[in-house]
């Protein structure tokens, strides 16, 4: 696949055992999964899936034990720190939490210089990149001298996404970036992604448990439960017309409006969890 910027094969993290007696808990069993140049893929599932581990591990964050994470061709799962500093350019994060993943002691401007100093960008030089980055996710350009309490949660992860394309990466992990916005911000943040994405060429990782989220970005979505991939395939056929149990039941756990259409669900959702002798979704 020429166009492959990320490839995830038979990748296995396993957490070292705690207390006398145990067994090491393995996370992710043998997952395989690609990213393609300019692509969005979302990783849907609910929490213990095992979805944060595989953005952890692509991040350098999490202990790969098997299989490997090839970004351009090159492994990158066992690099050294150095290495893996080298290759924050490339590939950047925007975390769940917009309240904590700013340092609240620093300006806008201050934060979102603070990757390009670290890569000796000139103070000039610098200084245009933040105004152009804080167009580019629609702030004021006086939003560089405040503080990040000033603003609201939308407006803080439009600024954590400003600061993930200070150093133009080609990919992004995205883990839960709207999770923690109310419905009508989550819209707005989400057509910001796309439109970064049309503009800079930038591919995501979307990780999210809730698939009518990923169905807004994602060309491509994969399902994880227990560590594993259970269905993936084009965005739209398995967010309408989903094929696993699991996923059934994901879908079937989407809060509707309608109360009658609701209870529907419910027992459509209990049905399914019994027939698959598996955990219902909550």
């Amino acid at each position: 696949m020429t166009d492959r910027l990320l490839g995830v094969e038979d990748l296995v993290v396993e957490y070292p055992a705690r207390g006398f007696g145990k067994k090491p808990f393995r996370a992710l069993s043998g997952l395989s999964l690609d990213i393609r140049l300019g692509e969005t893929v979302g990783l849907v599932g609910e929490s213990g899936s095992g979805k944060t581990t595989l953005g952890r591990a692509v991040l350098g964050l999490a202990p790969v034990t098997g299989g490997s994470i090839r970004y351009a061709g090159r492994d990158i799962s066992r690099l050294g720190r150095k290495e893996r500093r080298a290759l924050a350019s490339d590939i950047q994060v925007v975390f769940q939490d917009p309240y904590t993943s700013l340092n609240p002691a620093l300006t806008i401007e201050q934060i979102l210089t603070e990757p390009l100093t670290v890569r000796k960008v000139a103070r000039p030089e610098a200084a245009r990149r933040v105004r152009d980055l804080l167009d580019q996710v629609h702030l004021p350009a006086d939003a560089g001298s405040r503080l990040p309490r000033e603003f609201s949660g939308g407006q803080r992860q439009r600024i954590a996404i400003a600061r993930a394309l200070a150093l133009e990466p080609r990919l992004i992990v995205c883990d839960e970036p709207v999770s923690a916005l109310d419905l009508s911000t989550q819209a707005r943040v989400l057509d910001l992604f796309r439109e970064v994405q049309d503009s800079t060429g930038v591919a995501y990782l979307f990780i999210s448990h809730d698939l009518a989220v990923v169905r807004h970005l994602s060309h491509r979505v994969a399902v994880m439960y227990r560590g594993e991939i259970v269905e993936s395939g084009d965005g739209d056929q398995v967010t309408s017309r989903p094929q696993h149990p699991y996923t059934q039941r994901l879908f079937l756990a989407a809060p509707l409006p309608d109360p009658d259409l609701q209870e529907q669900r419910r027992a459509e959702r209990r049905r399914l969890a019994r027939a698959a002798a598996a955990p219902s979704v909550s």
